[in-house]
């Protein structure tokens, strides 16, 4: 098995009937989802999600794949194909459109609806190619055929890729629930029928690799919803990922059956279950849906909200609520419903969010003490029986973290495919197929693309490390009067503290510090003022270290005098 490639080098030309796979998102993490397949000078991009921001990145709205490796070739891509409608698969579609507007996108009803609402955002008119299990569409020298697979989003796709390198099956996100809520399974046949005809590279999702057994079918968690609605004394505000249509509906059933009325909140839930009902995707009783405010005039006893923030996504609406900076406020016997699982990376954020509405009176129910989410991912079990009917001769497990990578190549070696035919890779490391034999051969730039604010692409690991140091260690300005002739210090330095407090003992010995800085400074002949700034930044950050025990970011002001 190929897992070592730290020093890997840019790759070599592709062969002509090689195909080259490169994850430009979505390998070693979870989310950004992104995966570009180039062959005879034509490329096909499947899915282009973001990654929503940790606490290691403050100020951070979203991140995206990095798009440099194509951003020159983009009038080589053929299409854009989107397996299903989450976030973390076409959340950045608007932002690759920006680039070339004219990408068609294909995908299926339901993903395309809400792909529309994002683009109308973005005042973007993509052209749409609408696809539904059993179709199949040429784009270039790629033939797609699309597979129906069960996930918890409705319509979502599996997509076989065929070209003269060989045939490539690309799972998207997906589990195997012989009960899914709306009849529509996974196609298992469809999958052996592909692996009859043969597949030479099987990419699968990893997230439940490490999960042994089956994944709980979706109506499983119905009696711990029934149960919250049946002992509830006051209002319920249940959280969910506002594109999750079957954990909705089973919320709307449940108000329905206790005579209890509906608002749902915030942007994006509002538009997506608008959009998945006019579908007909969200089956929704007249008059079980009302507005906020008049729901807010109701008795507690007969009103539920539906809103984001089961992440513990800081401007979502539940954490708003628990930190009481929202019109919803909490009162004693309310109760919460996160109905939703822990992305990895967010435990202390939920947490947070869960002893703030504790705080406020609220009975919190959640994963860790009810039934209330089944996951959307094929675990241990299903993994393997796929592999064992496809029966692929190349294996590349995608979506997950490092840890879900290995343990879903350990299933595939497992079920018989050689270790020297399963690769797993970085965002950015290249595979190519070539005679039949997938190997990585090198790696493109994938780093971290962050939207902050207004801007795609400025904000870089170094302006987060410091946004980091301005909010653990302060800040120190350090204004500095030098005699531009002789290079010397002509008055006292002046220290502005942010964030500490500078002792008054210690003042002296700062000062020392940057007078020896500036002294060091000329004696080497250093008068450029930039320079001179860089180096007292350097240098007084390390007595700082060094005598104060605080590493604040120090920003030098050197004046002529």
């Amino acid at each position: 098995m190929n897992t070592r490639h730290p020093e890997l080098s840019a790759p070599p030309s592709l062969p002509r009937d090689g195909l080259r796979v490169v994850g430009l998102g979505g390998l070693g993490e979870i989310g950004r989802n992104m995966t570009v397949f180039e062959h005879r000078g034509k490329l096909l991009i499947v899915d282009c999600g973001v990654l929503f921001p940790e606490e290691t990145q403050p100020g951070v709205d979203l991140i995206l794949p990095d798009f440099s490796w194509i951003r020159d070739r983009l009038d080589k891509v053929e299409a854009l194909v989107l397996t299903h409608g989450h976030e973390d698969h076409v959340g950045g579609v608007p932002y690759l459109l920006q680039e070339r507007p004219d990408i068609p996108v294909v995908g299926s009803k339901l993903t395309l609806a809400l792909v529309r609402e994002k683009a109308k955002e973005h005042r973007l008119k993509p052209t749409f190619v609408e696809v539904a299990e059993g179709d199949r569409h040429q784009a270039g020298p790629f033939d797609c055929e699309f597979l129906a697979v069960n996930h918890s989003i409705p319509d979502g796709l599996a997509v076989g890729i065929r070209t003269a390198a060989g045939t490539v099956l690309h799972t998207g996100d997906f589990k195997m629930d012989q009960f899914p809520l709306d009849g529509r399974i996974t196609d298992l046949r469809g999958f052996a029928r592909l692996g009859e005809e043969g597949v030479d590279l099987f990419l699968t999702d990893s997230t439940n690799a490490e999960v042994p057994g089956f994944t709980t079918a979706e109506r499983e968690i119905g009696p711990a919803i029934a149960e919250v609605f049946r002992t509830a004394p006051r209002r319920i505000v249940v959280s969910s990922f506002a594109s999750h249509v079957h954990r909705i509906q089973q919320v709307l059933d449940a108000a329905a059956e206790h005579g209890r009325k509906v608002a749902f909140v915030g942007r994006s839930m509002v538009r997506n279950m608008g959009v998945a009902g006019d579908l007909g995707y969200l089956d929704v009783p007249q008059g079980l849906v009302v507005p906020l405010d008049e729901l807010e005039r109701m008795a507690p006893s007969k009103a539920v909200l539906i809103c984001t923030g089961s992440q513990g996504e800081p401007m979502a609406a539940l954490s708003r609520i628990a930190a009481r900076d929202h019109k919803i406020r909490i009162q004693e016997g309310d109760t919460v419903l996160m109905a939703s699982s822990v992305i990895p990376g967010n435990e202390n954020a939920i947490t947070a969010v869960i002893n703030g509405l504790t705080r406020w009176g609220a009975r919190v129910v959640h994963k860790g003490n009810a039934k209330v989410h089944v996951s959307g991912h094929a675990s241990a079990g299903e993994l393997a029986y796929c592999y064992n009917i496809v029966r692929p001769r190349n294996v590349m497990p995608v979506h997950g973290e490092w840890r879900h990578l290995r343990a879903n190549a350990d299933i595939a070696i497992d079920t018989g495919v050689p270790a020297d035919h399963v690769v797993v890779a970085d965002d950015g490391v290249v595979v190519d197929l070539v005679e039949g034999h997938a190997k990585i051969v090198g790696k493109v730039r994938a780093r971290n693309v962050y939207v902050d604010a207004r801007t795609v692409g400025q904000l870089t690991d170094s302006h987060l490390a410091d946004r980091l140091t301005l909010a653990s260690e302060g800040v120190v300005t350090v204004l500095v009067i030098v005699d531009p002739d002789t290079g010397k210090l002509v008055d006292r330095p002046d220290f502005l503290c942010r964030g500490f407090e500078l002792e008054q003992s210690i003042v002296a010995r700062a000062e020392a510090a940057v007078e020896k800085a500036v002294d060091q400074a000329a004696a080497e002949g250093v008068g450029d003022v930039h320079l001179l700034e860089q180096r007292l930044a350097r240098d007084v950050g390390r007595w700082f270290s060094r005598s104060y025990a605080r590493s604040p970011l120090v920003i030098p002001v050197v004046v002529d005098a």
